[in-house]
């Protein structure tokens, strides 16, 4: 905490969270989360820090997908789990094409389609 009270979290380099286990499948969030730092204060989180941040995600054992207009240019795919937690991806057309034709390629070349 800072002299005024206001929660600040430093930089991480790496947080792995499991989110729940079970014996027949394990629900597993990873956020991989480099230069961020916030400011929690009453409640409230406030960007603090320079504007260099990034992060992924990765989302595992996902029971519902789908795609979506997002307002005028892009298509959001949307990924859930059995548990409710929820990713979504806003792309352009070029990028949803260019992921369609990866997947075409792999129905052809790979055994994960047999």
């Amino acid at each position: 905490m800072n002299d005024d009270g206001e929660l600040i979290l430093l930089p991480a380099v790496f947080v792995h969270t499991v989110l729940a286990m079970s014996p027949q499948r394990s629900l597993v969030l990873t956020l991989q989360l480099d230069d961020f730092m916030v400011e929690l204060k009453d409640g409230a989180i406030k960007n603090v820090g320079p504007s260099n941040k990034s992060a992924s995600a990765k989302l595992f054992d996902v029971t519902d997908a789908e795609a979506r207009e997002f307002g005028d240019k892009r298509v959001k795919l949307v990924f859930e789990d059995e548990d409710g937690n929820e990713m979504q991806v806003a792309l352009f057309p070029e990028d949803v094409r260019s992921i369609v034709d990866d997947v075409e390629a792999l129905e052809d070349d790979s055994p994960v389609f047999e």
